[in-house]
């Protein structure tokens, strides 16, 4: 194994400039798109015109086109779809997991990824709503979780409201958003057990790979938003994912039931690497070449387990990785996604249709770079 560093690579302050005024950032996306469609306009039209501009092998961000029209449009659909599900209380639902802080956490992020913050852009309303329900669940102990909700698989809920919860907290200069984001952090820094990951309860002793990403994700954009997380505490879980590895470049899902790899897990464990600062180095590239046998076509989207799941984090391993591997995921990804959008602009799931919807929205506007844990 390669060394490595585990020091988070964000401060507080570049979180606050990169989040204090979300509108400038809107607007200079905006610009930049639009030079970006006049000059590939430009080069359409006259193909032998020379740019000058000499392509990198991994893209930075502005090299990225905007999204096709056509998706775009779809992603407008869903988020819709998810304003018009939300409820006074700020949940997307009464009962069952579609009424908890997972779905909650995930709808806001899909909101946030569209340019809006709590209280202003065209979803604002519906982000404060989000950011009002999560709160409300967050208990003195600092775990977050809705009361009445039949879930055995909490933590899932509990690392999506604190990713949610850190995205927010350098947009909204609120004391109670910091306190209940320090809460939730130091009960998911504590609640790691011996094997060095999480599992669906705070106290398990055991571990698995879905669930620990779900919370090295939460740290990650916790310690961008100036929050203490503990070195032992990456190094321990970073040690965990890479025992879950697989020659094959897949991960396991246990330590404790070495099987075969697949997808979504194997998703996971890359970003995971990603999140506790290792972007390179032969153990990703196993795992990005495993991750392309799946790429997601019409033909083997029905094959894929956790479709939404396994997708949220293939795209951004994707993302990060770039060149030709993100030139060639996206576009199939976009394809498939939208032929599968029903008519009310819902994509369906069997956990529930907010979740599969939020998920397709949060994956389509990756190229919007607009939340900061997911930015390159």
């Amino acid at each position: 194994m390669m060394p490595c560093n585990y020091t988070f690579t964000h401060n507080r302050s570049q979180y606050g400039r990169q989040t204090l005024d979300r509108r400038h950032s809107v607007f200079r996306t905006t610009l930049l798109r639009t030079l970006m469609c006049l000059l590939l306009s430009t080069t359409l039209l006259f193909p032998g015109a020379r740019t000058g501009i000499t392509q990198s092998p991994v893209q930075p961000t502005l090299t990225t086109p905007p999204i096709p029209l056509p998706v775009s449009k779809a992603i407008r659909r869903g988020l819709d779809y998810l304003k018009h599900q939300q409820n006074d209380r700020g949940a997307f639902g009464n009962r069952g997991y579609r009424s908890g802080v997972a779905v909650a956490g995930l709808c806001g992020l899909a909101f946030m990824s569209h340019g809006s913050t709590p209280g202003r852009g065209p979803f604002g309303r519906e982000v404060e709503r989000c950011l009002g329900f999560v709160l409300r669940n967050a208990r003195e102990d600092g775990f977050i979780t809705a009361p009445g909700v039949q879930d055995q698989r909490r933590m899932y809920g509990h690392g999506f409201a604190t990713l949610f919860l850190a995205q927010t907290y350098g947009m909204t200069a609120n004391s109670k958003v910091r306190s209940a984001l320090i809460s939730a952090t130091r009960l998911i820094i504590e609640s790691q057990n011996p094997e060095g990951g999480w599992r669906y309860e705070p106290g398990s002793r055991d571990a698995d790979l879905s669930v620990t990403i779900c919370q090295v994700m939460a740290l990650r954009a916790a310690r961008n938003a100036g929050i203490h997380v503990p070195k032992d505490t990456i190094t321990r879980c970073t040690q965990y994912v890479r025992e879950c590895h697989n020659p094959d470049g897949g991960y396991n899902y246990q330590l404790t039931d070495r099987g075969d790899s697949a997808f979504a897990r194997s998703a996971a464990g890359v970003v995971a690497l990603y999140n506790a600062g290792i972007y390179e180095g032969p153990e990703i590239e196993r795992s990005l070449d495993y991750l392309e046998r799946f790429q997601p076509d019409r033909k083997t989207a029905d094959e894929v387990q956790y479709f939404y799941y396994g997708h949220y984090y293939a795209v951004q391993a994707m993302w990060h990785a770039g060149g030709r591997r993100w030139a060639r995921w996206y576009p199939n990804l976009c394809q498939t996604l939208t032929t599968r959008q029903q008519p009310n602009g819902c994509w369906p799931d069997q956990i529930c249709n907010e979740y599969g919807t939020a998920m397709a929205c949060i994956i389509l506007q990756m190229p919007n770079n607009f939340l900061p844990i997911l930015q390159r």
